[in-house]
């Protein structure tokens, strides 16, 4: 078959195929109960949802709860890399390029560069981004895809081939790769992205070479846009934004997924692949666009922006169901660990405000700062929740994206092009310290049966 729509087989077939899902779907349904009875930690979180200790880090630390007279209470967020606090570090960042690189060293290895030091490395990143004509003709311009996402997993997996050590997971050798994943994968995001435009609505397709003198976040700005100009705000707003999603903690699903893949020994490529399959989820990495989406029909619903009665009705129908996708959710808020505030949507929130103005778009960002406001106490009341809400990072992540230009393709890419470094970390860290196959266990609850030969079968 040319294609692989189920149509292909036929009405018959297909009805055929409709009784295999209904057995799918039967067979596959376990007990709820069950998971009580033996307490299984579901998601790997407890029955009060704090995660299940699986691993130790020293690559970065997630505060939302703090411990007061033997009692945790919500505090407002912390976030640490390699001991450092974030805040900290962004305010160090103020006046000076190339802050993404700079988290990058930290994250890898452990310290804060000296000046001749983080030039030594910046000059190796910058040697590492080139990609080969052959590469791009044969690999990103074939086949290109919808989902930049999926195309930066068949970009990374085809790279094996390109590697005369791809199986080496001696800690220099998976250095080298982990350097020139972060230093290519920008390019390599921003060209899947001209490839499906090109070949799906036949725009221009422009390939541009990134400068070496440029910062990452400069080069993306540059290699997106058809006429290759930034101002320096949007270039700062950009860095800021890569090194706050540069690393979260060991325990969030596409870094888990790094552990689990890497203590198996598998090469870098898979690892890092089933990373980015992981980030691609709606439910992780494609928070920000689904943030846009709903701020997009709040717009429809409420044409006058300034109009708070109008916004918070639109809100309770959100949470009651009724509007927008019926999840009854308000995207973009709440965390799974942060309590009173998540410190990057913080940060990003006082960028993103700085850049509506020098855009003209801060009646936009009034718009998200009332949406923000409204809904830590409706999502309270709605589920009588008595742990405070805040809104996290995607909230304002898409709004900032948007404003950059950076089209929603690559919302999600960019998270995955910022959080390469935060993987790659945690691969080295999984391999220096040669933990065990990560194997938790499945509790078999089915029953036993005998066999019986096939004409005997009901």
């Amino acid at each position: 078959m040319d294609n692989y729509s189920m149509m292909e087989l036929g009405e018959e077939l297909n009805e055929k195929f409709d009784q295999l899902v209904d057995c799918c779907r039967t067979s596959g349904a376990i007990d709820v109960n069950l998971y009580t009875e033996y307490d299984v930690k579901r998601g790997l979180r407890d029955s009060n949802g704090r995660g299940v200790l699986t691993g130790l880090t020293e690559i970065s630390d997630v505060v939302g709860m703090k411990n007061k007279n033997g009692n945790r209470i919500p505090c407002e967020g912390e976030l640490y890399y390699q001991g450092y606090n974030v805040m900290n570090l962004v305010d160090s960042f103020a006046d000076r390029r190339y802050a993404f690189e700079e988290i990058t060293y930290l994250l890898l290895f452990g310290k804060l560069p000296t000046s001749q030091q983080f030039e030594d490395f910046r000059r190796i990143l910058s040697s590492l981004q080139e990609l080969s004509g052959q590469f791009v003709r044969d690999v990103i311009m074939k086949a290109p895809s919808a989902n930049i996402m999926n195309a930066l997993q068949k970009c990374v997996l085809t790279l094996y081939s390109y590697d005369e050590k791809p199986d080496d997971t001696s800690v220099s050798n998976v250095l080298r790769q982990s350097l020139q994943l972060i230093s290519k994968i920008p390019m390599i995001a921003v060209y899947s992205y001209h490839s499906y435009r090109h070949f799906k609505f036949d725009e221009n397709f422009f390939i541009r070479t990134p400068d070496k003198e440029m910062s990452i976040a400069e080069n993306i700005l540059q290699m997106i846009r058809p006429d290759g100009s930034f101002t320096e705000l949007e270039a700062k707003v950009l860095d800021i934004a890569l090194v706050l999603h540069a690393e979260h903690g060991g325990g969030n699903n596409s870094t888990f997924t790094d552990h689990v893949v890497t203590s198996s020994g598998t090469d870098t490529y898979s690892a890092i692949s089933a990373s980015i399959a992981s980030l691609k989820g709606p439910r992780h990495g494609g928070a920000n666009l689904k943030v846009q989406q709903m701020f997009d029909d709040l717009k429809k619903n409420c044409p006058d922006w300034k109009d708070e009665s109008a916004v918070k009705t639109y809100l309770e129908n959100m949470l009651d169901g009724k509007a927008f996708d019926g999840a009854g959710l308000i995207y973009g808020m709440g965390h799974a660990v942060y309590t009173d505030s998540d410190p990057r949507e913080v940060i990003l929130k006082e960028y993103a405000n700085r850049l509506a103005k020098e855009k003209g778009k801060i009646d936009e960002f009034d718009l998200y700062d009332l949406v923000e406001n409204l809904s830590k106490d409706l999502i309270m009341k709605k589920h009588r929740r008595f742990k405070p809400v805040c809104a996290n990072v995607d909230f304002y992540s898409g709004f900032v994206y948007t404003m950059l230009g950076i089209p929603r393709e690559l919302f999600t890419p960019i998270f995955a092009i910022s959080r390469i470094s935060g993987w790659s970390a945690h691969r080295l860290e999984e391999l220096v310290n040669r933990g065990k196959i990560i194997r938790p266990a499945y509790k078999y609850v089915g029953h036993h049966r005998e066999f019986c030969e096939i004409e005997e079968r009901s």
